[in-house]
């Protein structure tokens, strides 16, 4: 006797509860590689741009014509470089409008906060479902499994002469539920492990940024006229 071993069988001949955890694990499982693929290429693009922009802000280049250089983009812009925009034309407008020094620095500092902020909201999105996913997934298909194997045992219950053979199964079916799970939970939280830590690092790195354009500000607003350069 030839058994049919392929994980559509499984599924075609699983109760109703378990087809229905078994299709929730495979959604969450499609969830997530798309938010692996999607996370992997834009943190790249976030390095990529980072590193791009600093070697461009040390280069001596004056702010004013950065600035200049950054707002012709039509783009919006990400990262740094929205950082550094944000900051610099707060800085600009509160000059021209000859507000006190302090004010012009507070608000500089105010702005380029806010793009801060907005920027981390854009790096760490996403990535409260990965955790989901990875700590949710297990639990769910052993809930599968575990309503699998009941219902296998009652109809085990019923029968007259109880074998091996009409028990496993079923419990072979219910036990994919926990493959399942297992499937989709261990890509989600090693790729949640993952991306966290370059989240992290893009995070200090913007925020030594905007520390870093604080001070220059500073010294800028005190000597007019002088780029960045010490």
């Amino acid at each position: 006797m030839v058994v049919d071993q392929s994980v559509v069988h499984f599924f075609t001949d699983a109760s109703t509860i378990v087809k229905g955890v078994m299709l929730v694990l495979l959604g969450a499982s499609l969830v997530s590689w798309t938010i692996i693929f999607q996370r992997s290429s834009f943190y790249r693009r976030l390095s990529k741009l980072a590193r791009q922009f600093e070697e461009t802000f040390w280069s001596g280049l004056d702010l004013t014509q950065l600035y200049a250089r950054v707002a012709q983009k039509k783009a919006p812009h990400l990262g740094l470089a929205a950082i550094f925009q944000a900051g610099f034309e707060s800085f600009t407008h509160a000059k021209k409008e000859a507000l006190p020094q302090d004010i012009t620095l507070e608000n500089a500092e105010r702005a380029m906060a806010i793009a801060e902020n907005r920027e981390i909201d854009e790096i760490e999105q996403y990535l409260p479902i990965l955790a989901t996913i990875g700590s949710t997934s297990p639990y769910v298909g052993l809930f599968g499994t575990v309503w699998g194997i009941m219902t296998s045992f009652q109809a085990l219950g019923q029968s007259e002469q109880a074998t091996i053979a009409m028990v496993a199964p079923g419990i072979s079916e219910a036990l994919i539920a926990t493959a399942m799970g297992l499937f989709a939970a261990i890509p989600a939280v090693i790729a949640y492990n993952r991306y966290s830590r370059s989240a992290e690092r893009l995070t200090n790195q913007y925020t030594a940024f905007r520390h870093e354009l604080t001070g220059i500000l500073q010294r800028r607003l005190y000597k007019p006229g002088k780029g960045h350069e010490e």
